[in-house]
């Protein structure tokens, strides 16, 4: 799991577009990186719209903000069209920047334990240091917490 002051793990991975979303293009200005763990979930269209509706809040503070999951390009560029999105979903099929960031876990559901994504959210600030990490968050009201955690940057 990653703490505050970590670097934030570089990553280059295809967003909905199927376009190339790196974290050397994020150098120089602060951005928030969270996980979630399905598509066209109820907490991840929650979770979603809510980043959406304050996106105009992010980008006046020069911050971009990606979400992550194990989903598809096409199932992303669904689920962003499906709910009008305006996020940058990023696709990590293979688990290697949810791995990097400590967020792949085994879970407990029903008494049923496997392997899945913990919503988590980092905030990175410009030099790529972890500055908050937040991790089994609950999605109603996170992009507001998330917001006053940028604009304390």
């Amino acid at each position: 799991m990653l703490r505050v002051g970590d670097s934030a793990p570089e990553f280059s991975l295809p967003d909905a577009d199927m376009a190339l979303t790196d974290s050397a293009s994020l150098a120089g200005s602060p951005y928030v990186i969270y996980f979630y763990p399905k598509d066209d979930t109820p907490g991840c269209t929650m979770e979603g719209l809510e980043f959406t509706e304050l996106s105009s809040d992010f980008e006046a503070l020069s911050t971009k903000v990606i979400g992550v999951s194990k989903d598809t390009c096409v199932s992303h560029a669904a689920f962003r069209d499906k709910y009008g999105l305006n996020i940058c979903l990023v696709a990590d099929v293979e688990g290697s920047l949810c791995n990097a960031y400590g967020v792949w876990q085994e879970k407990e559901k029903n008494g049923e334990k496997k392997m899945g994504i913990v919503r988590s959210t980092f905030v990175v600030d410009d030099s790529g240091k972890v500055r908050h990490a937040i991790y089994d968050v609950r999605p109603k009201g996170h992009a507001a917490e998330v917001l006053e955690l940028v604009r304390a940057l």
